[in-house]
């Protein structure tokens, strides 16, 4: 799923290639909105909140879109081809005089007055990358609950807007803890840390085309991705397991040398075995 500095990626691409311009084109192929015409209509702005996509058009109408797994918003030239995906995974078109964007398997897409944008992001927390970033409110939404496990608490977009799966076992890497850390149990020391460091991580890739966290060329990621290789502090096999995050499993990495608490049980490791080729180095 795209992380907050993606979707702040994705927002500026739609801003700096749509904003201010009046629209030649649209197209919106969702049943509900299949009739909707913009054209003619000149877009003001597009703005991320957290994994949220708004972008305004004059006359007071905003299209919120969600990327979700898949979805993707690209920008193409005049007599530049569409690479994004087959023309039946388009969801939506919106062309300028010099530019088109187009939306690729968009799972949230709808209309609604921009007075009324707080129904889509009202129940969202303080944005990583926003101007409404307050540290001290995402740390007590994180801690509110403290049974929850920790990399549940950071996939809650209530608490913090922009983590995701790869943050989310970074930070915890970072922390020193496991993901599956009751947030009651986070040393005092290591939870005064959290909101400035997931705010470095997201803010550092932000401007990036690869996500990097270790400040290594050659290794970007300390533990996402890396099951079963060797952590890059300490040698130990890298590890992987389910966890949930409220409405679905997703496959979280941790190093049980460097990483303090509890593991998940034996079950949720054991499905991921045969995923992976044994270590070579």
């Amino acid at each position: 799923m795209p992380e907050g500095d993606t979707v702040w990626q994705a927002a500026r691409r739609l801003h700096e290639a749509l904003a201010g311009k009046v629209l030649t084109r649209s197209d919106f192929r969702v049943p509900k909105y299949a009739t909707v015409d913009v054209t003619g209509r000149t877009v003001l702005s597009t703005t991320p909140r957290g994994k949220h996509l708004l972008t305004r058009f004059e006359g007071g109408l905003t299209l919120h879109t969600h990327l979700r797994m898949e979805g993707a918003w690209k920008v193409y030239g005049t007599d530049e081809r569409w690479r994004g995906g087959p023309a039946h995974q388009i969801r939506a078109i919106l062309g300028t005089a010099d530019r088109t964007a187009v939306g690729y398997r968009l799972q949230v897409l709808e209309f609604l007055r921009t007075g009324e944008e707080e129904r889509v992001v009202g129940h969202l927390g303080p944005d990583l990358l926003g101007p409404d970033w307050a540290p001290e409110r995402a740390l007590a939404n994180v801690l509110a609950d403290p049974a929850r496990p920790l990399g549940e608490a950071l996939l809650d977009q209530r608490n913090l807007a922009g983590i995701g799966n790869v943050y989310k076992s970074e930070l915890c890497f970072l922390l020193g803890v496991t993901p599956w850390l009751p947030v009651g149990a986070l040393p005092a020391d290591r939870a005064a840390q959290l909101p400035a460091l997931a705010k470095k991580l997201l803010e550092t890739n932000r401007d990036r085309p690869v996500r990097q966290t270790t400040g290594v060329h050659r290794h970007d990621l300390f533990v996402y991705g890396r099951a079963p290789r060797p952590c890059l502090r300490c040698r130990t096999s890298v590890r992987v397991a389910d966890q949930g995050d409220g409405s679905q499993e997703r496959p979280t990495y941790w190093c049980p040398a460097c990483q303090t608490g509890p593991a998940p049980a034996p079950g949720a490791a054991q499905q991921w075995r045969n995923r992976y080729p044994r270590p070579t180095n």
